[in-house]
């Protein structure tokens, strides 16, 4: 295989991760509007990085990592303490740009995506120290 073509394989291997991350999200905020949640961004870019979802419910801000794994357990792993920080960073500032959101309590969850099932929704995964 040339040069060229690892390139190209390795390109068409990320698309696909990428429709398969989008896919994911997509499924995730139908999930979190049928539990009364109103989705007020996705793949919301911070400087300190991307919050996949970011949700409310009453005075409720829940800023959702999401991934797609074949098993609960793995999602649960792929998630490491430095990323949680990076989505407590990015949340302060996803609050700041918006005055009206800063009464709101703030709470992290995880929502793990398997093939063929419904997302599994794990609230309040992770809290800041």
């Amino acid at each position: 295989m040339t040069r060229a073509e690892r390139l190209a394989r390795k390109t068409l291997k990320g698309r696909s991760g990428e429709r398969l991350g989008r896919w994911a999200e997509a499924w995730c905020r139908l999930a979190l509007r049928l539990k009364g949640y109103r989705v007020l961004a996705s793949r919301c870019r911070t400087p300190a990085g991307e919050i996949d979802i970011v949700a409310a419910r009453g005075d409720l801000l829940v800023i959702v990592e999401v991934k797609a794994r074949p098993t609960e357990d793995l999602g649960h792993l792929a998630v490491s303490l430095a990323q949680w920080r990076r989505l407590e960073r990015a949340a302060g500032l996803y609050v700041a740009a918006r005055p009206r959101l800063a009464r709101h309590a703030v709470r992290f969850d995880l929502m793990i995506v398997r093939p063929r099932r419904w997302p599994l929704h794990r609230p309040d995964a992770w809290r800041p120290s």
